[in-house]
């Protein structure tokens, strides 16, 4: 094989992976935002049922009043009903009685609903606040491995800089910058594999005489669709056999 041909190859192979470490070390802020996001959802809900019991709280110290309120009225018509002399008194005293005691019961009953619902908040804020912790404790480790993971691709990057620079050397200027004004052109990827008489990423035919010169891999031929360098891969000596 041609040696410049060689050479871009494996430098196509150092670009794409040295372009997805880049991409995913990019992609670092966004792995925050989404890390900050879980936390504060599971914060939400925990402040959220805290303040469903501040407010069932709030409810049941109002009704508490009202209790009270009603209770001594209640009190006051009992002993208004003591002093009564006449049957249409006592009969309009009863009334307000009979107001009074609904009225007490009617709150005792949602002093009940609201003691109840207390206790289901009460639970949901326990189980809130569980799985806030569980949540932090699972986004801690989570952020510690992509920042373990973000350091070795630092590192993977760091090497792969090097290696390239020594390929970069080696290649002719004219190849280079064939294969760099097609990487240009075509988001990153100067360099494809032809096979069946095809450019397998434009998936445009060859000229057959343009496919022949690809197949021999001793010079530097571009595809004349997309103008990326070209190689062949023979097929193993088994399947040459067989075919």
């Amino acid at each position: 094989m041609h040696a410049d041909l060689e050479r871009v190859i494996a430098l196509q192979k150092l670009d794409t992976q040295a372009g997805a470490a880049r991409k995913r070390l990019a992609d670092a802020p966004e792995r925050e935002t989404t890390f900050d996001a879980r936390l504060e959802a599971a914060r939400q809900r925990l402040a959220e049922a805290k303040a469903k019991l501040a407010a069932n709280q709030e409810a049941r110290r109002t009704i508490e009043k009202d209790i009270a309120l009603h209770q001594g009225r209640l009190s006051k018509y009992r002993d208004q009903a003591m002093a009564v002399k006449t049957n249409q008194e006592y009969h309009a005293i009863q009334h307000e009685i009979a107001h009074a005691q609904g009225e007490v019961k009617k709150h005792e009953d949602a002093m009940l609903e609201r003691m109840v619902e207390a206790d289901d908040l009460a639970a949901t804020i326990k189980s809130a606040d569980a799985q806030l912790t569980t949540e932090q404790k699972t986004i801690d480790a989570d952020r510690k491995k992509a920042q373990a993971e973000d350091a070795d691709l630092q590192k993977s990057l760091d090497a792969l800089g090097a290696e390239r620079a020594a390929i970069v050397a080696a290649i002719d200027p004219r190849v280079l910058s064939t294969y760099e004004q097609a990487a240009t052109r075509r988001q990153g990827i100067a360099v494809a594999e032809a096979k069946d008489g095809i450019c397998t990423i434009c998936h445009v035919r060859l000229r057959p005489q343009v496919f022949n010169d690809v197949r021999r891999n001793e010079a530097i031929v571009q595809c004349e669709s997309c103008q990326r360098i070209l190689y062949y891969v023979p097929a193993p000596a088994s399947q040459s056999q067989a075919s």
